[in-house]
Order: structure tokens, then sequence, then C-alpha cells
């Protein structure tokens, strides 16, 4: 396993195809300027890589770990099982899976003591601005560029609103 020492957040999925639903965590940590890696990392298929993976994730300096997983979606309780890092888990609707309400219940469902944050089905974007939240509060230039993000978030639903109000039926 390759990995950057200066990344911040991990980025990990199951297998390749939830790479499609996982790019959107990555596309909002490149927009933060929040360094991170990416990496497969299965819970069923290697558990060994997994175990390692999640026991050698802070040393790396890693500070928040995004696992997205589908069907019997184990990667983000286990992971948040061995290591004592944030994980955000992100339920993926995968070919496999029961409408997505397995994943989403695998992740969200966890037991007492072994937290893991989740986000929505297929949220990968979300998970992504929750870890930059995260790294905000110990830093200042994520923070701001959190800050920039909502302030556009707030510009374009004020925009859109004025757009609607202007153009009553």
């Amino acid at each position: 396993m390759s990995m950057e020492n200066t990344a911040l957040v991990g980025i990990i999925m199951g297998s390749k195809s939830d790479l499609p639903v996982m790019q959107d965590a990555i596309n909002i940590l490149k927009k933060f300027a929040v360094p991170f890696e990416v990496s497969i990392v299965s819970a069923h298929r290697t558990p060994e890589r997994m175990f390692d993976y999640a026991k050698s994730a802070a040393a790396r300096g890693l500070k928040v770990i995004v696992a997205g997983a589908g069907g019997a979606a184990h990667l983000p309780g286990m992971v948040a099982s061995i290591t004592h890092l944030p994980v955000i888990g992100v339920p993926v609707k995968s070919s496999n899976s029961i409408d997505g309400w397995d994943s989403v219940l695998s992740i969200l469902q966890m037991p007492n003591g072994i937290p893991v944050a989740t986000v929505a089905l297929n949220a990968a974007k979300n998970a992504g601005i929750l870890a930059a939240q995260i790294l905000a509060t110990s830093s200042e230039p994520i923070a701001e560029r959190v800050l920039a993000y909502k302030e556009e978030l707030r510009q374009a639903v004020e925009t859109n609103a004025q757009e609607v109000e202007t153009t009553i039926f």
C-alpha cells in the first residue's frame, strides 16, 4: 500500500465499483485543498489489508477516514473498531444491494462504543465536507475554505430565490 505521508484524509472503498460514488468525496476535498489518499480496502476479501490500513492510519498522519461500502457494508465499522480516528461511513447502493438499505443499516446501526458517522446513501460529497469540517477545527486555512464554500451555497440559494420571486406566475 503506497500512501502519501502528507494525507490528512483517507478515502477507502470496498471495491473499484464504489469509485463513481466516492469520487464526490475526492472532488470536494480537492476543492478544499485538503490532502487525501485513496485506496481499495475490502473488509471481506482483504481483511489483513483492512487491518493494516486502519492500524497504521494515525501513524501515517491521517486525521479522518471516509469509508464507502455497499451491500453488507462492514468496512466503515470494522475500520472504526481498529483505529481511534473518526470514521465517516458512506453507504453505497451497489449492484448486489437491497435498494441500498443493507448498506445504510450496516453502517448506521453500529453497537455502542464503536461510532461511525454515517451520511446518506451515495452521499460521499457530504462525507468529504464533514471530513473537512472536522479538520477545520484545528486548521484556519481549511476553516476559511469551508466557510467560503458555505457562502457559495448561501449565495446560490439567494440567487435562486430572487429568480423565483421575480417570475411569479
